[in-house]
């Protein structure tokens, strides 16, 4: 066995250019496709990272200004959302299952002791959790619970980054201390945790208690709620248009003022967008595996070519007593060992360029408060492999027909080959 390794290795350290070039169709047909499958992952994974802290059967109702006059009244008022208009919103569409108004203050001082820092506040009601994905980890205290709300309770969740910064090496006591909002004290009665970093982190308070802060001369800041039963976009499209009838109804408004009330349909954007990423993902399919053809013919034809400057090389090892099966077997490992060692490469460098890529772009977020575009570029392990066996197999069968070939011409006729 240490003998054809001996002589696989003297092969390679002979024939350096025809191992290089054979490597490198591996490699780089491994690294395309890496490259290629995990940067539409990690363009698709961020993308539904922004989708991933609300439920994706939810929509988020804003009051506006009409654009239209509407029974008498002029254009330009104001919307305001109210109990009045909430209520009527859920009594005429039963599919509405979890539903919350938000009230928000932006630029809020928050403070402990000697330590601030300024956050947006924004009263809530308990399915707001659930709506949104809040997560609170076990021993990190609770939500906003309807008791809170009904007793106007001056309770407080902290993003676990703004309870750090409040409390520094005591973020663990955070719990039931007291922070000052606006020179009012709040109890800390949870922490919540948010993947999305980036984001400037919120806080959370009972919508009662959010009112104490500021007058409520505006009313509600938003309607956020889920919807079951949908399934489609136009389903979602039907139902954006049958609340805006339902909130014109309530609140004196033209329905098809479009500006009068901002509706986001979560639902309805994130098929939309994953629609989109499918095709992205078919296209890059398509050049992944054109490239990984390519490297599968790069490889074949070396091979070949490798095969047929060695016919004189197998004739005197067939003169010197060699047995057809011992060089057949010396042309498969050779391949295999060639394939599989440049296909591990490939893999690794073309880990390595995406995640440097995710790592880079994170560093950088963009839009409005600051999101990863790109995240998590993962291409799974199971097509990763499959990818280099079928280089590997290329390259053996490419490497084996020939050479049988090869080894059943006869040794003077071999040795004349040139």
């Amino acid at each position: 066995m240490l003998d054809i390794w001996e002589e696989i290795w003297s092969s390679l350290q002979k024939n350096k250019l025809r191992t290089f070039l054979t490597g490198f169709s591996v490699a780089w047909g491994i690294f395309m496709l890496i490259l290629l499958l995990g940067s539409g992952n990690g363009l698709k994974n961020g993308v539904k990272k922004q989708f991933g802290d609300r439920a994706k059967n939810s929509m988020v109702v804003w009051p506006g200004r009409t654009s239209l006059p509407w029974n008498g009244l002029q254009k330009g008022r104001k919307v305001k959302f109210g109990n009045q208009s909430l209520r009527y919103l859920k009594q005429q569409h039963p599919e509405i299952s979890k539903i919350t108004p938000t009230f928000s203050l932006w630029n809020t001082t928050i403070s402990y002791g000697k330590e601030y820092t300024n956050n947006s506040t924004t009263g809530v009601s308990p399915d707001f959790k659930e709506i949104r994905n809040i997560e609170v980890k076990p021993g990190n205290g609770r939500f906003v619970n309807e008791t809170d709300i009904r007793d106007r309770r001056k309770v407080v969740i902290l993003h676990e980054r703004t309870a750090e910064l409040l409390f520094k090496n005591e973020r663990e006591k955070a719990l039931g201390k007291y922070v000052k909002i606006n020179n009012l004290a709040f109890q800390v009665v949870g922490i919540y945790s948010d993947e999305n970093l980036s984001r400037t982190p919120s806080v959370f308070m009972p919508l009662t208690a959010a009112q104490l802060l500021r007058p409520d001369t505006w009313g509600y800041g938003s309607f956020e709620f889920t919807v079951d039963g949908i399934k489609s976009k136009e389903e979602g499209s039907a139902f954006e248009q049958s609340v805006r009838k339902t909130l014109g109804q309530a609140l004196s408004y033209n329905p098809q003022d479009q500006r009068a009330v901002w509706v986001w349909n979560v639902l309805e954007n994130y098929m939309q967008t994953m629609g989109i990423f499918n095709g992205i993902s078919f296209f890059i399919w398509i050049i992944g595996i054109g490239t990984l053809i390519a490297g599968i013919v790069g490889v074949s034809n070396i091979m070949l070519i490798t095969v047929k400057e060695r016919t004189r090389e197998f004739g005197i090892r067939k003169a010197l007593g060699a047995s057809p099966v011992s060089i057949l077997k010396l042309v498969v490992v050779e391949s295999v060992l060639i394939t599989l060692f440049f296909g591990y490469i490939g893999m690794v460098l073309g880990i390595g360029v995406t995640e440097g890529v995710a790592w880079i772009l994170n560093q950088n977020p963009v839009g409005e408060g600051g999101f990863a575009v790109f995240t998590n570029p993962t291409v799974e392990l199971p097509i990763a492999v499959a990818a280099t066996a079928v280089l590997v197999l290329a390259g053996v069968l490419a490497g084996y027909f020939p050479a049988r070939k090869a080894v059943k011409i006869r040794p003077i006729e071999a040795l004349r080959n040139e």
